[in-house]
């Protein structure tokens, strides 16, 4: 009785344990993977099993944060684990393809929290066992060409995040977007605090949206402007088609538009 007892409270209860089988998924591939369920010190019976995509998200105020589930796969339901019992449950994910990137050529992108949570429900207790994994998820060739586009013309990665908003006037699929920041090449340097790539993928092309905070060079009062406007500029990248353009070239151009001065306040 006593270990019925400890077991609804979450000691000497079943536990679950996640393995990711694919260390380098892409956005719109599939994630591989098996769960490690092991019975507790009595029977108990299972309400369900499932995983879920989790990202941590910036909400609110400057700071906040909030863990956004944003795929789930339902695994199991209704089943007695036995006492000592050890089973595996195989599963696959759907990586929706505005899937946030977390790590290019295997270094994880500072900021970045994206994992997958194991949920184990069980009858009767009040503590129910749960665990997250990160996942490393690479760039589709599509966007890791933009990204390298950045670095050789000079920009330097800064850290990325994750917004809870719609980007204006994409066709976005999930309640977020990412942001992958770059601080901006020395020709840029006097003109732009920053540059914000953000990635919306789909099954053939991604849209890449440009956003620029651009340096006000004269304030009303006079002398030189340390806050920052906002400029926002996007392309179609075709994944037939990427090898056809010179990224570099074709992106430079763009912020070589922005950065001109458009009046005493710009």
């Amino acid at each position: 009785m006593f270990q019925k007892v400890m077991a609804s409270l979450g000691q000497g209860g079943a536990t679950v344990d996640a393995r990711i089988i694919d260390r380098n998924v892409r956005p719109g591939g599939t994630l591989h993977g098996e769960v490690l369920l092991v019975g507790g010190q009595v029977d108990q019976e299972v309400e369900s099993l499932a995983v879920t995509l989790l990202a941590r998200v910036e909400e609110g105020a400057p700071g906040e944060t909030t863990d956004l589930p944003f795929q789930n796969v339902h695994l199991a339901g209704r089943e007695l684990v036995r006492a000592g019992a050890q089973i595996k449950v195989p599963f696959e994910v759907q990586m929706p393809w505005e899937t946030p990137v977390t790590t290019v050529f295997g270094k994880y992108l500072t900021g970045m929290a994206v994992g997958l949570q194991t949920n184990l429900n069980l009858s009767r207790t009040v503590v129910d066992p749960q665990d997250v994994d990160a996942i490393p998820i690479e760039p589709v060739p599509a966007q890791h060409r933009i990204l390298d586009a950045m670095s050789r013309i000079g920009f330097q990665f800064r850290s990325a995040n994750l917004v809870k908003n719609r980007v204006d006037g994409a066709d976005q699929q999930l309640p977020f977007f990412q942001e992958i920041n770059f601080g901006p090449s020395p020709a840029f340097a006097k003109v732009f605090n920053e540059v914000a790539v953000t990635f919306l993928a789909r099954p053939r092309d991604v849209q890449v949206v440009l956003d620029v905070n651009k340096r006000v060079r004269v304030l009303k009062g006079g002398g030189l402007g340390g806050r920052g406007q906002a400029m926002l500029g996007s392309f179609v990248v075709e994944y037939a088609a990427m090898g056809r353009t010179n990224w570099e070239q074709q992106i430079e151009g763009w912020l070589q538009e922005v950065a001109k001065s458009r009046g005493i306040f710009d």
